[in-house]
């Protein structure tokens, strides 16, 4: 016969089952706050940014950096070895055509000036005594030829009045013997003669042309210098401003060194460089953005320097608008090398949604809600992305960063 339970083990029994119950209820509730959290379904509007499609063109970019600099800066370096006597003008100075900024000490050239003077006159005067010794050389060879002919002559008679007198018995073989050799020797002395009017003749010129030459090289020396101390005036050939200047007076400076910088600050160029993973993209005659705030300018690559220093290519750009209000000397810029362009194509504003595949997952706006849609990515910059297929002009598309919903389908935006 069964007997009833005492109201206290009835009573841990109930208490028992309750516990049971409410473990199971927290249990059921932590599981449905984490897969309400884990599969959650609802973005909040104000946490996406939404762009809509378009058609315009897009440029496929290379990212860069530039600096401003002036278009035109010239140096101005010593022409001579001298000092710095005075300065006259500061850097930031205007500087006008003609103005002279420096005046170096050119007492030690004027010295070599003098000296170059002298030594070029008596270069003149040798070329002039040159001149009446070969004219006397050539005056004494002809005399000897003329005189060495009137001897062959007489030469010639003495024989003929010789073999005269071996005919009577006058004179014997032996005496014909000796007059003719006598009459050979003349005549061959004659034709050495003859030479040597000529070669006078011949070399008279080339002799006189060589010292001339060393004259006219005495004469380019002194233009030279003359020209270098013109010079040393240290004037401006152009309008700009002083950016540096020696100001250190009494300093001796060599010839070629840097005096002064004069810079045209109404127009500027653009100093760029690139990692050397794109030195083989980055070519001459490729257009460029360059980014200054929001401004942007348009150029292109006129130059690239041919060795890669510290794993960075360098290169120059020439801007369509050298002269534009917002740039400075030395700012700083962003360069966007275009290499590449699609005209006309659907576009959408970049953003953290594109992740630089070509096909990819993205969410569009329909009726409230952001649906899943795989596209096909194109060209890219800093600004757009080339859309190919998935999208059309007009559709709204989110460019926030939703990869952690890419195993949903779709997504509701609340307010």
């Amino acid at each position: 016969m069964d007997r009833e339970l005492a109201p206290e083990i009835i009573r841990k029994q109930r208490f028992k089952g309750w516990g049971v119950a409410l473990v199971v209820l927290l249990a059921l509730g932590a599981s449905y706050y984490l897969l309400n959290k884990v599969l959650r379904t609802q973005v909040r509007q104000s946490e996406v940014r939404v762009a809509v499609a378009e058609t315009g063109n897009v440029e496929n970019t290379l990212t860069a950096s530039g600096e401003v600099i002036p278009a035109f800066e010239q140096v101005l370096t010593s022409p001579i070895r001298a000092s710095v006597k005075q300065v006259l003008l500061s850097p930031g100075a205007a500087v006008r055509p003609g103005q002279q900024i420096l005046i170096l000490d050119k007492s030690l050239s004027l010295i070599e000036l003098d000296k170059l003077k002298d030594q070029l006159e008596l270069k003149r005067n040798s070329v002039e005594k040159l001149k009446f010794q070969l004219e006397k050389e050539s005056l004494d060879a002809d005399l000897d030829n003329q005189i060495k002919g009137l001897s062959i002559n007489r030469q010639k008679t003495e024989l003929e009045d010789t073999r005269r007198l071996h005919k009577i018995g006058g004179r014997t073989q032996e005496d014909i013997s000796r007059a003719e050799n006598a009459l050979k020797i003349s005549e061959l002395e004659k034709d050495k003669l003859e030479n040597q009017v000529r070669y006078n003749r011949q070399s008279k010129n080339t002799n006189i042309r060589e010292s001339e030459l060393q004259v006219r090289i005495e004469e380019n020396g002194l233009k030279e210098l003359q020209h270098k101390l013109k010079m040393a005036d240290l004037v401006a050939d152009r309008p700009g401003v002083l950016t540096w200047v020696n100001d250190k007076v009494g300093t001796t400076v060599n010839e070629g060194e840097m005096l002064a910088k004069i810079a045209d600050l109404q127009s500027f160029r653009i100093e760029g460089s690139a990692s050397d993973t794109y030195a083989e993209q980055v070519q001459i005659g490729l257009p460029v953005i360059v980014r200054i705030n929001e401004t942007d300018l348009r150029g292109m690559i006129t130059q690239i320097k041919p060795s890669v220093e510290n794993d960075v290519v360098q290169f120059s750009v020439q801007l369509d608008d050298a002269q534009n209000a917002a740039l400075r000397p030395n700012m700083k810029v962003e360069i966007f090398v275009v290499t590449s362009r699609a005209k006309q194509s659907v576009r959408v504003a970049n953003g953290p949604a594109f992740n630089g595949k070509k096909r990819q997952n993205i969410f569009v706006l329909e009726n409230g809600l952001a649906r899943r849609r795989e596209i096909e990515v194109g060209l890219s910059n800093f600004d757009y992305v080339e859309i190919k297929n998935g999208i059309r002009p007009g559709e709204k598309v989110i460019v926030t960063d939703l990869s952690r919903f890419e195993h949903l389908r779709e997504i509701t935006l609340k307010p």
